[in-house]
Order: structure tokens, then C-alpha cells, then sequence
């Protein structure tokens, strides 16, 4: 009969070593026990990057790589996508479940009521350069919220978290569409509560001279859609930053803004801006054969084709080509959509791609749309930590409770001298 046992064998001293495997894993403490002598570490895991050990077990999401599959809490992002808003998916995130009727009308209400921030706020932005990246901004501006927020420090009470949630949730399209008022010194538009998560953000963004901002319904569901396929992506380099910093018990600002700072970085939410400038350098359509042929030689990069998880289609592309089909239907069509898909179809034909499992990822066509939506490249990113801080504080939220967490602390391999000593200065070399 077997055993839920790996057995181990060191070749250095002959000893044999049997480590439970739990959910199809074995726990890096247990390898302690390996040494060659009594006075010695012990065995450890040698993991950069953290390419095959898992930080922490989770209920949120659920992705397999090979499959192409994406789940949040048990539900295909494909059905979100189709049947639920932003809010909604938010709630449940958070929450666990999809919220009834009750739970959604209390939700809005709340998310909507919080949206305004601190007039100080708006005084502290005006502190930046003219020419301030609006990423940069918002890193510094939802840090500041923890001074303004006292009682956020109170990270293992229920019900401080539950307003900090609330808030951070309201007012981080606030402080995104602000920062992005700034950078173009424009004056800024306070939120307006008759309208949806995603029309206010809107509204904000690009309200001029008139009494009221009406959002085009077709770009406000597209940016409502964008959002939800961007609410969590398992452990990536942000969601791991805030537990990472969380786990110090800090107060959640303050954690955002370091997990805001991770995807300010152009290998996780700049991803897409790297898509229009390839898009940009190939020029047009015909000069494709020669890009691929390059790329295939050394010579450049396919940007928005591969993932570190997914080894097949991205769900989300999927959901994104079909919504570009709608957003370009009211904003006129763009020629690096053309581009794109021809890209898409080439490579998708070339045994060099199929057989390295380069696919599309969500960055293929994300920016494309943003584009033809008229965000210029800058605040990209700003639109990928806005739906997102609903799923880091979901992450945040499951590492305090979790009693197996404590502070992070990964041990290190060390390589450098042993014991030296210290030579006068003047014998010194």
C-alpha cells in the first residue's frame, strides 16, 4: 500500500530519510533534519525567485498553467468575465462568496461613500514635479493614507480591517485618476456618486467642461471587464510583496504601496506598455515575416507571448480579443489591433512558438485597448493597481489569519569569505 511519504537517501553519510508529502508537497523544514554532522544548519532549499516553492497555502485563486485555466474562489474567470461586475468579483474575493442582492447594495453603497480622500491629500500631490510618472504618485499618496488612518494599525481587529478594505478599495481610482490629473496639470474632478465604480474612475479621468460626465457604456463595461481579469494572479511579485511587508503588521497602506511599487516595475505591470512599443517598431503588417524571423535568431523579443504560470492561452487574452472587437466598434479601428492579430496568427503557426508554449498572455491586447480608450501609456500600470488592491488586501487579509504565518524571513546560501582579519590601513591592499 503507499504512503503519502517521500524517502530521501544522503550519499554523504548513507542515512535514509522518510518526509511526509501533504497536499502534493514536502514542508522545507523538514529537510532540516538532513545534516552530515550534529552541529551543522541542516539541509535547506535553494530557490530563487521562488520558481518551485510555495510561500503560503490559499483559497483565492486557483491557476493551471498547463490547462490554461483561472479561477477565483472556485469560479472560471470566463463566467465572471461574462455575468458579474467589478464590485461584485471584488466582494467575493475578499469575501469568499458572491455577495446576494443585501450584500451587493451594502457593498456599493460603502465603496461608493468612501470614494473622497482628505483635502491634505490633494495638498500633498501637489508636492510633485509637473512631470511626476502618476505610478510614482500613487505609491507615495496611498502610503500617506496610513498617517491620515490611525486606526489601520490595528491589523488583527475584524472590524479595522474591514473599514480599511472599504476604503482602500473606494480610493484608489480617486488617488489614480488624481495623480493622473496632475501629471497634466489639470485641475481635479471629485468623485460623483451616482455613477459605477468604473464610470466614476472614468469621470474623473476625463470630465473638462461639462455640468455631467456620461462614460460611453461600451467602454465603461470594457474597463469594468479589464478589472476583473486583473482582481489576482496568485503569488506574483506584488501580492507576494504584500504579504512579504505585511507580515511585519504593518498597517495595510502602507503595505499596498510597497505592493504598488512591485508593479510600478516593467516586468510586472509594464508589461503591456513593452507590447505597443514592439507593435510601434514593426510599423505594419507586411514587415511581421522579418520581426519573427529576428525574434526566431536572437535579435528581439516577442513582447506579450509566454508566462512564467501559463503554458498555454491565457484565459484572459481570450476575453480581451473579443472585448477589443467592442471597444474598437465605438473608438474607431486601430492599426496595431491589425498588427496584432496578424502577429498572433504567424506565431501561432510557427513550430519555433508552439513548440516553446509561447502564447498570448493578457499584456497582448490590454494595451492596445487602453490605448484606443485614450490612456496614454504612463498610466497603465495605475490601471492594473486598481483592481488589484482588491486582491491584495483578499492576500493580506488570508496571511494575518493564517496561523502557520509569521513574519517573512528567507534564509540565504552564503558564499563569501570565511573569518578574516582586519589589517591596519596602511598594509591594507
Amino acid at each position: 500500500m503507499s504512503k503519502d511519504t517521500l524517502n530521501i537517501t544522503d550519499n554523504r553519510t548513507g542515512k535514509s530519510y522518510e518526509i511526509p508529502i501533504q497536499n502534493g508537497n514536502i514542508r522545507a523544514m523538514d529537510l532540516r533534519q538532513i545534516k552530515v554532522t550534529d552541529d551543522e544548519f541542516g539541509m535547506m532549499s535553494y530557490d530563487p525567485a521562488f520558481m518551485n516553492t510555495a510561500s503560503c497555502k490559499s483559497k483565492i485563486t486557483f491557476i493551471d498553467g498547463d490547462k490554461g485555466i483561472l479561477r477565483y474562489r472556485g469560479y472560471s474567470i470566463e463566467q465572471l468575465a461574462e455575468k458579474c461586475t467589478y464590485l461584485e468579483v471584488a466582494y467575493m474575493i475578499l469575501h469568499g462568496e458572491l455577495p446576494t442582492r443585501a450584500q451587493l447594495d451594502d457593498w456599493v453603497w460603502n465603496i461608493t461613500h468612501h470614494t473622497m480622500i482628505h483635502e491634505s491629500i490633494k495638498t500633498f500631490m501637489d508636492g510633485f514635479r509637473y512631470d511626476a510618472h502618476p505610478m510614482g504618485i500613487l505609491v507615495g499618496t496611498v502610503g500617506a493614507l496610513s498617517t491620515f488612518y490611525p486606526d489601520a494599525k490595528r491589523v488583527l481587529n475584524q472590524e479595522s480591517r474591514k473599514k480599511q478594505i472599504q476604503r482602500l478599495v473606494a480610493k484608489m481610482p480617486t488617488l489614480a485618476a488624481f495623480a493622473y490629473r496632475h501629471s497634466l496639470g489639470l485641475p481635479y474632478v471629485y468623485p460623483d456618486n451616482d455613477l459605477s465604480y468604473t464610470g466614476n474612475f472614468l469621470s474623473m479621468l476625463f470630465k473638462m467642461a461639462e455640468t455631467k460626465y456620461r462614460p460611453n457604456p461600451v467602454l465603461e463595461n470594457a474597463l469594468d471587464v479589464l478589472f476583473i481579469l486583473h482582481v489576482d494572479h496568485e503569488q506574483n511579485c506584488s501580492a507576494n510583496a504584500m504579504r512579504n511587508v505585511g507580515s511585519s503588521q504593518v498597517d495595510p497602506y502602507s503595505a499596498v504601496a510597497a505592493a504598488t511599487a512591485a508593479l510600478y516595475g516593467p516586468l510586472h505591470g509594464g508589461a503591456n506598455e513593452a507590447v505597443l512599443v514592439m507593435l510601434k517598431e514593426i510599423g505594419s503588417k507586411d514587415r511581421i515575416p522579418e520581426f519573427i524571423k529576428k525574434v526566431k535568431a536572437g535579435e528581439g523579443r516577442l513582447m506579450g507571448f509566454g508566462h512564467r504560470v501559463y503554458k498555454n492561452y491565457d484565459p484572459r487574452a481570450r476575453i480581451i480579443k473579443r472585448l477589443a472587437e467592442q471597444v474598437f466598434e465605438v473608438t474607431g479601428m486601430n492599426p496595431m489591433l491589425d498588427m496584432a492579430v496578424e502577429l498572433e496568427r504567424i506565431a501561432l503557426q510557427d513550430d519555433y512558438f508552439v513548440k516553446r508554449k509561447l502564447y498570448p498572455n493578457v499584456d497582448f491586447y490590454s494595451g492596445i485597448i487602453y490605448q484606443a480608450m485614450g490612456f496614454p501609456v504612463d498610466i497603465f500600470p495605475v490601471l492594473f493597481a486598481i483592481p488589484r488592491t482588491s486582491g491584495w488586501m483578499a492576500q493580506w487579509e488570508e496571511m494575518l489569519l493564517d496561523p502557520e504565518q509569521k513574519i517573512a524571513r528567507p534564509r540565504q546560501v552564503y558564499v563569501g569569505h570565511g573569518l578574516r582579519d582586519v589589517a591596519p590601513i596602511e598594509k591594507r591592499r
